[in-house]
């Protein structure tokens, strides 16, 4: 799973954690539930690794999305405000 976002928090979302620390308290969350199986990456929109990450950053600079962004695959899990209850649904239905 990667979660896209900035240090800066988006505008639209002030009330929003900043990306990055959705991200470690994602990843968290999750290796208590599910241990090594899950991993969560974060990967700034200003500095895409794959071409893939530079689609996602692009739309997110483009107000397609907001940030954090939540992508497992090619799947939006969640924008904005990341919920942990529509991860793990997703994740229980891929095992």
């Amino acid at each position: 799973m990667t979660v896209y976002g900035a240090d800066a928090v988006c505008a639209s979302c002030a009330q929003v954690p900043p990306a990055k620390a959705t991200a470690e308290w994602l990843e968290a969350a999750l290796t208590r539930k599910y241990g090594d199986r899950i991993t969560v990456r974060y990967v700034d929109i200003n500095q895409p690794k794959t071409g893939q990450d530079r689609l996602f950053c692009d739309k997110i600079k483009a107000d397609e999305y907001f940030y954090p962004l939540l992508v497992a695959g090619e799947t939006i899990l969640g924008e904005g405000f990341i919920s942990l209850r529509p991860v793990q649904q997703y994740i229980e239905r891929q095992e």
